[in-house]
């Protein structure tokens, strides 16, 4: 014999509200191969060491619109160089090319 399950949630209580932080844009995008990015999945501000997959992030998050380029400039306090170079890295080579050891065999002579 089947018992009926009755799962109780508890009522929203006065004063116990979850509210969003108000952002420009979108909060999620979609990526063409079928993943979703989302403003939790860039790195923190406080970031120090930039490894391939934190700048591919980045990357990603500006060219598909999550990120607007100067919030990305302010939140990380890069030079618009570096981002740059990082868009265009991605641009010609791919994502490969954001290692630090790939920096020589991409590089524009």
């Amino acid at each position: 014999m089947l018992k009926s399950v009755t799962r109780h949630f508890p009522r929203e209580r006065k004063g116990c509200r979850m509210y969003l932080k108000k952002v420009e844009g979108p909060r999620a995008i979609t990526l063409p191969d079928g993943t979703v990015l989302t403003r939790a999945d860039l790195p923190d501000p406080g970031v120090q060491r930039w490894v391939a997959s934190r700048k591919a992030t980045v990357v990603k998050a500006v060219r598909h619109g999550l990120v607007t380029r100067e919030e990305v400039l302010e939140r990380y306090g890069l030079s618009g160089e570096e981002l740059d170079g990082w868009l265009s890295a991605v641009e010609r080579h791919g994502e490969r090319a954001l290692k630090a050891t790939a920096v020589q065999r991409y590089r524009q002579p």
